[in-house]
């Protein structure tokens, strides 16, 4: 990673370099592609107020989650506004739904979401794969308010529902072997359709240490604004850890396994020198082509500066005592 700031990214920019080479096949509208180089759609999401969709229809809100809902603000929670429940779900990266922000909530409809299982495996007494609600009604929803900084320096201030991940993790008892614990997403073109596309090695696969996964911040969302979570927010079931880059979010889970070794991710293979396996907000770890010294709140037109660990260093600095966090971004 470089030490010098470049200049500040355009806010649709994360994609390496050499894999705008690949995506060039399939956009066949040049001016789509020059948007998403340049970063003109950025711009016009600001300028439109923060409102950008795939087409003119509106967005609908999703089901309210079935059951009661623990709201008390817990001790991680933010105080900041929150982003608004159209801005949360009409501005994502789902590659699997489309390369534009707008794509995802314009082809959410493609992910239908029943029936759906969880394999839970690998370094653990108890694998299992479980009906998606089956493994929803072991655990009662709550409502965490985290902040979420994307790697290309935008952020959200997001009220998910789910449960901590070490919960589900007890369930399965990992073993004295188990050191890490990988994700992977469904794969399945059908529903995922920008998996038609080469633009990354599919399925997309995630990873954490043990120790982060177990950690009381990392939380399974299966909702948010108290609904039920959005195709185009990874539904069912996704991953949130507020103090790494967005990209370590994943989505729509089919798979949790338990490791000896580190376990390879998506981005990290695509380009290790702009998205490490860690991953950790850093604001003084520039990325190779920007900035991350600040970020800009969506919503909001002025920049702000970046948290170390997006504001969750007293919870979370300590899982790194000793370690490098330049040559370990």
């Amino acid at each position: 990673m470089r030490d010098a700031p470049p200049p500040e990214p355009p806010s649709s920019d994360i994609t390496p370099e050499r894999l705008y080479l690949r995506r060039r096949e399939f956009l066949q509208n040049a001016g789509l592609f020059a948007a998403t180089a340049t970063g003109v759609g950025g711009a016009l999401y600001l300028l439109s107020g923060g409102r950008r969709r795939g087409g003119d229809a509106p967005v609908a809100d999703a089901p309210p989650v079935a059951g009661p809902v623990a709201k008390a603000p817990g001790p991680f929670d933010t105080d900041e506004p929150r982003t608004s429940y159209e801005d949360v779900t009409t501005y994502n990266n789902f590659y699997e739904l489309g390369l534009d922000k707008g794509d995802p909530a314009r082809l959410a409809d493609r992910l239908v979401t029943r029936p759906w299982t969880v394999t839970l495996d690998g370094e653990v007494h108890k694998p299992a794969t479980v009906d998606i609600d089956q493994l929803l009604s072991w655990f009662p929803p709550e409502e965490r308010v985290y902040r979420m900084r994307c790697v290309e320096a935008w952020s959200m201030v997001i009220p998910w529902l789910g449960f901590p991940l070490a919960a589900l993790l007890s369930r399965v008892e990992p073993t004295r072997q188990a050191r890490y614990v990988a994700f992977t997403t469904l794969m399945d073109p059908e529903r995922l359709p920008g998996q038609e596309r080469r633009v990354l090695d599919w399925p997309y696969t995630e990873g954490l240490r043990l120790d982060e996964a177990l950690h009381p911040l990392t939380f399974l969302a299966m909702g948010l604004y108290g609904r039920q979570l959005p195709a185009q927010n990874g539904a069912p079931l996704r991953l949130v850890v507020p103090w790494k880059y967005g990209f370590k979010g994943i989505k729509s889970i089919v798979r949790i396994t338990l490791t000896r070794e580190q376990p390879p991710t998506t981005w990290n293979l695509a380009a290790p020198e702009e998205y490490g396996f860690y991953a950790n907000v850093n604001p003084a770890v520039a990325h190779p082509r920007w900035s991350q010294a600040t970020e800009r709140r969506i919503g909001d037109l002025e920049r702000r500066p970046t948290l170390p660990f997006n504001g969750y260093a007293e919870q979370v600095a300590h899982l790194y005592a000793g370690l490098d966090l330049r040559g370990n971004y």
